[in-house]
């Protein structure tokens, strides 16, 4: 007699990851994610090249390229690695800043809607750098490091009314809206009472530019995110398990309560530190998200893909600014114009959503 077969147990590793084991470990590794952010690689890379090519004065690509290796004259030079070149990594790094909070945000509150720019976080970064900036004679915009103070003021403010930062999207969504009018106003005010020499430079910033920034501007940025985007990467493999119930979540062994602190945490200081070095630049912690998402797949936390959709997005935004119109354009215009669209795009396709659901 045949002794009974048992039934091999059932596969539980996800369509789009591989299981890799060493010993007794082991670590699922995503394929689809992984292939989306080494075909972003390149497309960021072709991006730099045509923003720094992208030029409003007229300069050819021959004498770019030449002031880029340094072989062209002395001014050539001073424009591209000096004014350029700083500028378009300054602009890398507040794209990559901005997409991996606005994931972050997203995953948090279980809505795409619910995004620094939309919950408080990014104009309490703007007010406090604006209220620093106010009385000034010359007009520019210092002190970087108040716009984390400003958003850790604002995210508080939203936590404290939604009544915490769990489950309900929709609560802090409302929240945030209420107190970045708010706190909008206030910057309206602030620079209203101010002369228009010292309004001038304020006001482009608070739209979000990215003009004049240099190798200085880009070190604070650079240092938060070496310390910041390990520690989101390993909040994000966390996150993915909330979007089951907290039961299930809490069953799994996640403590629910670390891994939403320390992930709006990280949320609300890679945004304000982005924003104090390049303003609030509009649509990109909405965008680079729901990009990557797409791309990744549904089953994912796509944080490194956000932040490099995030950095792409900025980079052709800050190109465009330069060659689209007659005078220089905040690089946040721009972002701002593409961002209607697509956040009516993103609304449309939720409601298809829930139809057929």
């Amino acid at each position: 007699m045949n002794a009974e077969r048992k039934p091999a147990p059932p596969d539980l590793t996800p369509p789009d990851s591989t299981v890799l084991r060493t010993g007794g470990l082991s670590w699922l590794f995503p394929r689809r994610s992984a292939l989306v952010a080494a075909l972003l690689v390149p497309v960021l890379a072709l991006l730099v090249a045509l923003a720094v090519l992208a030029s409003s004065s007229g300069m050819s690509p021959t004498r770019t390229l030449s002031g880029l290796l340094g072989t062209g004259d002395a001014g050539t030079v001073m424009v591209i690695r000096e004014f350029r070149l700083p500028r378009v990594l300054v602009g890398i790094m507040v794209g990559a800043a901005l997409g991996i909070s606005g994931c972050l945000t997203q995953t948090l509150a279980g809505n795409r809607l619910a995004t620094p720019d939309l919950v408080g976080v990014n104009e309490g970064a703007t007010a406090a750098v604006v209220a620093a900036a106010a009385g000034t004679s010359t007009g520019m915009v210092g002190m970087w490091w108040l716009g984390p103070v400003g958003a850790v003021g604002a995210a508080a403010l939203v936590v404290l009314c939604a009544g915490g930062a769990g489950g309900a999207g929709y609560r802090v969504l409302v929240t945030g809206i209420g107190v970045s009018t708010f706190v909008g106003a206030v910057s309206d005010l602030v620079m209203s009472r101010e002369n228009d020499n010292s309004a001038g430079g304020v006001f482009l910033w608070a739209v979000g530019s990215l003009n004049g920034r240099d190798w200085a501007a880009g070190t604070p940025l650079l240092i938060a995110l070496c310390l910041l985007v390990p520690l989101a990467l390993a909040a994000g493999h966390r996150l993915q398990l909330l979007r089951f119930d907290d039961d299930t979540a809490a069953t799994l062994g996640v403590d629910l309560r670390r891994v939403r602190a320390a992930a709006l945490a990280l949320a609300v200081l890679l945004a304000g530190v982005a924003v104090g070095v390049g303003g609030p630049v509009a649509f990109i912690a909405l965008g680079a998200p729901v990009l990557a998402q797409r791309l990744a797949g549904p089953t994912r936390v796509p944080v490194l893909g956000a932040g490099l959709a995030g950095a792409a997005l900025v980079t052709a935004a800050d190109a465009l600014a330069r060659v689209a119109a007659p005078v220089e354009l905040p690089v946040g215009v721009v972002t701002s114009v593409l961002g209607g669209p697509f956040l009516l795009w993103v609304l449309f396709r939720s409601d298809r959503t829930e139809a057929k659901a």
